[in-house]
C-alpha cells in the first residue's frame, strides 16, 4: 500500500464533528431508526463516500452519537457535582444538584436522550466502546452514596432487604467493595436510585407526568427526596438537606 496516498487521503476526509453536528440534526428529525449515513450526508452536503469514508456503517455513527450524549450528560452531573461540593454541600445537597443538571441536560438534547434511554434502534447493538461513558452517570450517583457513608450522612435503613447478595462483582468493585452493618444492601439501594431516576426523567422528557401534577420541577425535586430515603439520604426541595 502506498503510504503517502493513505496520508494523503486520511488528510482530506472531512472532521468527525461535522458529520456527527449534521447526524445530529438528523437525529432530531428522524430519530435514531431513520438514521443513516446517506441521511448525514445530504444534510451536510458531503458526498456519502466521504461520510463512509469516516463512518462505514450506521451502527458506527449511532455509537459515535450514543459515546457524545452519554458524555455530555455525564459530564454536566460531574460539573454540577464539582461545584456543589467545591461550595461545602452535604451530600444531600449534592444528590438534588446532579440530578437537577441531568433534567437539564435532558429536557435541552431531548434527541440524544430518546438515543440512549428511549426505545431501542431496531438492529442495533450498543458495543462495549460505550460502557466507559454509560457508567459517568451512575459513578457520579456512587461518588456522593458513598461519600456520604464515609462521612456518616447516611441514616441506617430501617431493614436491610433480606436474601443473598444481588451484586456482580464488577458493581462491587466500582464501589469498593459491600459496605458493613448497617448497610450492607446499600449498592443494590444506590442502583434502585439510579434507575428510578431515569425512570422519572423519562416520565418527564416523554410527557407522562404532564398531566398529572402541577409543576413538574417541582415533582422532580420530590421525587429524587422520595428516592434519596431509600439510600439514607434527607434532601429538601430547596437544596437543603437534614
Amino acid at each position: 500500500m502506498d503510504v503517502s496516498v493513505t496520508s494523503s487521503t486520511s488528510e482530506s476526509l472531512p472532521p468527525p464533528e461535522v458529520i456527527k453536528d449534521a447526524a445530529r440534526q438528523q437525529l432530531v428529525r428522524l430519530g435514531g431508526s431513520g438514521l443513516s449515513p446517506e441521511a448525514v450526508a445530504r444534510a451536510s452536503g458531503l458526498s456519502f463516500t466521504e461520510v463512509a469514508a469516516v463512518f462505514p456503517h450506521r451502527d458506527d455513527l449511532l455509537t459515535a452519537l450514543v459515546i457524545d450524549a452519554y458524555d455530555a450528560s455525564g459530564a454536566a452531573m460531574e460539573r454540577a457535582d464539582a461545584a456543589a461540593a467545591g461550595a461545602g454541600a452535604s451530600a444531600g445537597a449534592r444528590l438534588l444538584a446532579v440530578t437537577r443538571a441531568l433534567r437539564e441536560w435532558s429536557f435541552a438534547n431531548t434527541a440524544e436522550f430518546t438515543l440512549i434511554y428511549g426505545s431501542p434502534v431496531p438492529g442495533y447493538h450498543a458495543p462495549q466502546d460505550t460502557v466507559p461513558s454509560a457508567s459517568r452517570t451512575p459513578g457520579v450517583l456512587a461518588g456522593i452514596v458513598r461519600a456520604a457513608l464515609e462521612g456518616g450522612e447516611l441514616t441506617p435503613p430501617r431493614r436491610a432487604v433480606p436474601g443473598p447478595p444481588l451484586l456482580l462483582p464488577a458493581a462491587v468493585e466500582a464501589f469498593g467493595g459491600v459496605p458493613g452493618a448497617p448497610f450492607p444492601d446499600l449498592i443494590e439501594r444506590g442502583i434502585v436510585l439510579w434507575s428510578g431516576l431515569i425512570g422519572l426523567l423519562v416520565f418527564q422528557v416523554f410527557s407522562r407526568t404532564h398531566d398529572s401534577v402541577r409543576d413538574e420541577a417541582a415533582f422532580f425535586d420530590y421525587a429524587v427526596a422520595v428516592a434519596a430515603e431509600s439510600v439514607g439520604l434527607v434532601v429538601t426541595p430547596d437544596g437543603s438537606t437534614g
